[in-house]
């Protein structure tokens, strides 16, 4: 019998190792999945290169993650914000390599990693520093640069149901980048607020099917997510 569903945050980030990438889901507070970025922390993993939209918030979260010296390197479109304090003193000691991508160009970079597909060419960011050493091409009277895919050892996402097969439905804006990231990652762990019987979702409202999702583990809803994001109830 096919189960995918855990008992703990803990079971379900055991074997994530020292220098891994990690796909982390989520556009700011909507979507993060909080309780798996704090389970990462305690798993205790180190060398990460982490793929996010922006570079977290505040304290909590993605900055909490920062904070513990253990991510290498970010991938991601959104760095500097009011509340990137973590980040921006980390990047400015020198303490961690920085990776950006128009976030057009990083949700493609992932689409194509889980499409299959080799790269791209996109005109954006053509004769800017974010092209140096990439190629490009004229395509149609247009310049073009050349973007590889994004692989990921690990995602981590965040969906409002599931069940034990791993089929995902979203809540609104919280969905992002969660289906792509689900389809690159060698291993997709979701985090749901409600695990239901099988059959009782609507094929034709899944989002993410479970050939892409590999670990679901409930978690409990809180009134409010990452750096004081209230949760939609």
């Amino acid at each position: 019998m096919i189960n995918k569903v855990v008992d703990s945050v803990a079971a379900a980030l055991a074997d994530i190792r020292d220098g891994a990438t990690v796909m982390i889901g989520g556009f700011g507070g909507a979507g993060q999945p909080a309780e798996l970025i704090d389970g990462l922390i305690a798993q205790g993993a180190r060398d990460l290169t982490i793929v996010n939209n922006n570079a977290g918030n505040g304290d909590t979260g993605l900055a909490a993650l920062l904070a513990t010296g253990r991510v290498r390197k970010i991938i991601c479109s959104f760095p500097r914000q009011v509340d990137s304090h973590v980040f921006d003193g980390l990047y400015r000691a020198g303490k961690i390599e920085l990776e950006l991508v128009p976030q057009g160009n990083l949700a493609e970079r992932i689409r194509a990693a889980g499409a299959g597909i080799g790269g791209f060419f996109t005109p954006t960011a053509y004769g800017t520093d974010l092209a140096k050493g990439k190629e490009t091409r004229e395509i149609g009277g247009r310049m073009y640069v050349f973007e590889s895919p994004i692989h990921a050892d690990v995602a981590l996402i965040k969906a409002e149901t599931g069940d034990r097969w791993g089929n995902l439905v979203y809540r609104k804006t919280a969905r992002n980048f969660g289906p792509v990231m689900a389809m690159a990652a060698r291993c997709t762990v979701a985090s749901v607020h409600e695990v239901v019987d099988l059959g009782a979702l609507d094929p034709e409202h899944i989002v993410t099917p479970g050939i892409f999702v590999h670990r679901v583990v409930q978690v409990a809803r809180t009134a409010t997510g990452p750096a004081g994001f209230k949760q939609a109830a």
